[in-house]
């Protein structure tokens, strides 16, 4: 596990509020995703929006891991500077960007790119021509309706694959994201979106090879259908990211328990309401997130689960509230007299957020809590 820069901090000293990584949780996570990958046999290309962290990415690849997934060409150049080439940049590409695709491509980053669209195609070739640079661009296939892509029945599948591969790109496959799976609580239901992404980006790849056009990559994924995937017949690799964490949304999902949450927000009680049966901590929504993804799910947490100093939760307290720099405790469905003297001004707790990408982003860095009680600094990043 790597190990950048251990401090003398513990959780009884560290400034709050503070993002904290359980590395022995992480690590059960990355091992379980990875040996699921292999078990299927297809590959893993792990999202790292989600840490936006190199130590993170490193426990990812040591893992065994091919390459990564990106939103943002700076975690493409970060990354590349780390060491990484086998790149996905998995959002949309627009022509003002494919100056500086080229530019970490002429670095020797072996960046994929995305479209869903004849215009951005178009877009594309022609940069592309008129740098000298052959671009390999994925085809975004819409599987579930939820977000972009084209769907593998469409006309314009064959059209943005003609104009991409007559054009002088490279054709390098076709990818999905079943998004639509956050949306669903049931093994049964987890299963059939699973294979219905595959299949959608199956149909697609199979109607470019028909036509006469290369499709040598499959990628399909999401943190829910990776964990409930059945088969991945016809699949090349799987895409996730936020299993590295999981959050209260994956929980509620059904893909994780609370106690393998691996990221908290370390927070301390800074005063109380007892009449209105609060205490207030200093983790407000500037460390939390405004994320409140939770509210239309079986269980609303809030603003996240209240959890003791040693990360065991404490059934029925959630952060109900939060403001800039100040966040409410309370006891869900029920005034609690005592609050004040089940939580001292001073009392250092956990609180396990509902999205641990957005919940991360509030971060200059993540302190990683190794299994002895030692802290070690990662460096995460910000910024597009």
């Amino acid at each position: 596990m790597p190990d950048p820069a251990t401090t003398a901090d513990t959780l009884d000293t560290l400034d709050t509020p503070a993002a904290i990584v359980d590395t022995a949780r992480m690590q059960r996570n990355i091992d379980r995703m990875q040996a699921r990958m292999n078990a299927l046999g297809v590959a893993f290309r792990p999202h790292a929006k989600t840490s936006k962290s190199p130590a993170v990415v490193r426990a990812q690849i040591a893992a065994g891991a091919r390459g990564v997934t990106v939103s943002t060409l700076k975690e493409a150049a970060r990354f590349h500077a780390e060491g990484i080439d086998d790149i996905l940049y998995a959002v949309g590409m627009v022509p003002g960007k494919l100056p500086q695709a080229l530019a970490l491509r002429r670095q020797g980053c072996d960046l994929k790119i995305i479209t869903d669209s004849v215009a951005s195609a178009q877009a594309i070739v022609a940069f592309g021509a008129e740098h000298g640079e052959r671009f390999e661009v994925w085809i975004e296939i819409d599987s579930d309706g939820h977000r972009s892509g084209i769907r593998p029945d469409e006309p314009a599948l064959i059209e943005v694959g003609r104009v991409l591969h007559d054009g002088g790109a490279r054709l390098g496959g076709v990818m999905t994201h079943a998004g639509s799976s956050y949306d669903l609580d049931t093994p049964e239901a987890l299963a059939a979106m699973a294979e219905q992404e595959r299949a959608a980006c199956v149909e697609a790849a199979e109607a470019l090879r028909a036509a006469g056009l290369p499709c040598p990559v499959v990628s399909v994924g999401s943190t829910p259908t990776a964990l409930s995937a059945a088969r991945l017949d016809g699949v090349t690799e799987v895409r996730a990211g936020v299993y590295v964490f999981f959050d209260l949304v994956m929980r509620n999902v059904g893909v994780c328990t609370e106690d393998e949450l691996a990221l908290s927000v370390l927070t301390t009680v800074i005063g109380h309401q007892a009449e209105k049966g609060w205490a207030i901590v200093d983790a407000g929504w500037m460390a939390m997130s405004r994320d409140r993804g939770t509210q239309k799910q079986k269980q609303d947490f809030g603003y996240g689960q209240v959890c003791d100093l040693d990360g065991r939760v404490l059934p029925g307290y959630v952060l109900s509230g939060a403001n800039q720099e100040h966040g409410i405790l309370s006891r869900e469905g029920s005034h609690d007299e005592a609050i004040a003297e089940r939580f001292p001004v001073g009392t250092r707790l956990r609180i396990l957020p509902n999205h641990a990408c957005a919940t991360g982003a509030q971060f200059p860095e993540y302190h990683a809590l190794n299994a002895d009680g030692t802290l070690a600094t990662w460096s995460r990043f910000h910024g597009w």
